[in-house]
């Protein structure tokens, strides 16, 4: 469910961050939680933080550097 096409990011330094975050929180959820359901929190927390990733990750188009 971590790789469906529709909640990744588009970019692979996106996508690096996705992974980073993803492995994180499914570690501190395992350990510390009381459930089993860790790695399904993980995905759902990574999912909604995708956007963020994306406009901090995406590369200015050519000419937009400057203001």
């Amino acid at each position: 469910m971590a790789t469906d096409y529709v909640t990744t990011p588009i970019t692979k330094r996106g996508q690096l961050v996705y992974g980073v975050i993803l492995g994180c929180l499914t570690g501190l959820f395992r350990i510390f939680g009381a459930s089993a359901e860790g790695v399904s929190y993980a995905i759902i927390i990574s999912n909604i933080l995708v956007p963020l990733i994306e406009k901090v990750t995406l590369p200015k188009a050519f000419g937009k550097e400057g203001k």
